[in-house]
């Protein structure tokens, strides 16, 4: 009976001690969540802030990644970011902070037939299975112009 007790007790603290090494040490922070499509604060903080440090609250806007924005409505946020609007979203898909110029040169059409019929095989994917209206394309279009000029 000892030798099955002092066993357990052996074995219980490899367990703990293997567990603590895999989950805590190797794997880092993975018990935090993903922080996917959070951005700024509201506009009061935001005025708060930039008066604070005596700049123009224009200067400290961004554009909320809430329901109102159509890049999070679309899902877009679950693969990309747009830093130059401070909307921090997935790491997987590239930042759209230059998309509204780059595009063309990356895949031999304007943004405008882009986001109608993409020419990558990821993005054909996602917006055939998804499509954008007029109106969503129209909103996407001014936010990527408005990145584009910070």
């Amino acid at each position: 009976m000892n030798k099955a007790i002092i066993s357990f007790v052996v074995c219980a603290i490899l367990g703990f001690g293997l567990g603590y090494l895999v989950f805590d040490v190797i794997m880092g922070d993975s018990g935090k969540q993903p922080q996917v499509a959070q951005t700024a604060t509201t506009e009061k903080t935001e005025t708060a802030a930039a008066n604070e440090e005596g700049t123009d609250a224009k200067d400290a806007t961004t554009v909320s990644a809430s329901e109102d924005n159509i890049l999070n409505k679309k899902g877009c946020l679950g693969c990309h970011s747009v830093e130059a609007l401070n909307i921090k979203g997935g790491a997987v898909g590239p930042d759209l902070s230059q998309a509204f110029v780059n595009v063309e040169g990356k895949h031999g059409k304007p943004i405008e037939e882009f986001l109608k019929a993409p020419t990558s095989a990821v993005m054909s994917g996602v917006i055939g299975k998804n499509p954008l209206t007029d109106e969503e394309r129209t909103q996407v279009l001014d936010l990527l112009k408005q990145a584009s000029e910070k």
